[in-house]
């Protein structure tokens, strides 16, 4: 169980949202949605424990994630807006040093992995020489190892065409399936995922009458 109580984030002196609360169990799927800087992905962030909130706690199995932050990050797995991945490795050697960061005892092939995600006959270019689409294409291939109960993934669909969108979203159908959990912000319509998805709608934060 992920569970936020009572989370206030402020950004530069303004205040994004106050006293926000979820709980989020095994099997579900959320959606964050709101318009543009009401706070969406500094939300994820607070979540995955890369930044702290200025009130309120994050929990993990009952337990604060800044208490038991190594425990945490071992059952979670965060996408954010850049793909993160390494220029000068392939997109092989990328998906293989990620494997032995994170994922040791995953038996997945990373050649099968990289052709579910349209990237077959690219897997030994460099991927600074890969487009966009292709790049966060390899950070994608991450979920496809397998692990982390817990996805936060910030856009996940950006760049990526009609095709891989579908077999995204049937991937997140299948980890919840399987008891995960996934929060995911995205400007895209879903549909495979549009009667399993819970929606939370943040809004732009109105400060109280004095």
């Amino acid at each position: 169980m992920l569970e936020a109580r009572a989370l206030t984030c402020v950004r530069e002196e303004r205040t994004l949202f106050s006293e926000l609360s979820l709980k989020v169990a095994p099997g579900e799927l959320v959606q964050i949605a709101g318009p543009n800087g009401v706070g969406k992905t500094s939300l994820l962030r607070l979540l995955a424990g890369l930044s702290r909130p200025y009130g309120g706690e994050v929990l993990w199995q009952g337990e604060n994630i800044e208490q038991h932050r190594d425990d945490y990050h071992q059952d979670l797995l965060y996408l954010g807006h850049q793909a993160g991945i390494k220029h000068e490795l392939t997109a092989f050697e990328n998906l293989a040093f990620f494997r032995r960061m994170h994922h040791a005892d995953s038996t997945a092939s990373l050649w099968d992995v990289l052709a579910m995600v349209g990237l077959a006959g690219l897997e030994d270019q460099a991927a600074g020489q890969l487009s966009a689409g292709q790049k966060r294409r390899v950070a994608l291939a991450r979920l496809w190892l397998g692990g982390p109960r817990l996805w936060i993934l910030d856009e996940p669909f950006t760049a990526i065409d009609k095709h891989g969108v579908r077999v995204l979203e049937q991937l997140l159908l299948d980890h919840t399936d399987a008891g995960g959990m996934a929060l995911i912000t995205t400007h895209q319509d879903l549909s495979l995922c549009a009667d399993r998805a819970r929606i939370l709608q943040l809004t732009p934060y109105q400060e109280e009458p004095a």
